[in-house]
């Protein structure tokens, strides 16, 4: 039985258009040109553009993350409410509307509503619609902290896609919804 070549030919740092140092970042390119010479056949067409979005989702959540931190606010609050905020006045929804628009479970809204409702951020009351319906409202201190803090993050965010042209930026979201739109057909169960 004949093994590994014990001298493999190992190639020069950058020879794949990025450096070889351990930790060096790699372009999505590169990984893809990589698989396609170490499995020839492979299906590596999705690489350079699930690789990036992987990539520039980590970069957004810790940015927004350390945003978040500065302004007293964690991201599933955060979440909880803007939906809210963003229904508009009288600024309440029901929790399994809430749920819907936020793509969370019933359970993690419940837990998150709770949580809120102790800070004194939301108040809950019966709806008008049936017996069980309940409506998540944002309190006076809610609303502040939700003013204050979609101003900090989504100016932090303007700011990391400024790198982009009006246009770019237009097209770029009309891609962006396509896919999204495919790939939640694609893996809906």
């Amino acid at each position: 039985m004949v093994g590994p070549d014990p001298t493999p030919e190992v190639p020069e740092p950058g020879a794949y258009g990025a450096s070889e140092e351990p930790g060096a970042v790699h372009s999505a390119a590169d990984i893809a040109t990589a698989w396609r010479r170490e499995r020839p056949g492979a299906p590596t067409e999705s690489i350079e553009i699930v690789t990036p979005i992987w990539w520039l989702g980590k970069l957004f959540a810790d940015d927004r993350g350390r945003a978040l931190r500065a302004a007293g606010i964690d991201a599933a609050t955060l979440d909880l409410l803007s939906v809210i905020r963003r229904a508009g006045p009288p600024y309440a929804l029901s929790t399994r509307e809430i749920a819907r628009r936020t793509m969370v479970t019933a359970g993690a809204i419940s837990q998150r509503v709770a949580r809120a409702e102790r800070d004194g951020l939301v108040v809950r009351r019966p709806g008008t619609t049936g017996r069980r319906t309940v409506l998540v409202c944002l309190t006076a201190e809610g609303h502040a902290l939700i003013e204050r803090s979609v101003d900090t993050v989504l100016g932090r965010e303007a700011r990391l896609v400024r790198g982009l042209s009006d246009e770019e930026r237009t097209v770029l979201a009309g891609l962006l919804d396509r896919l999204m739109a495919d790939v939640r057909r694609r893996t809906e169960r």
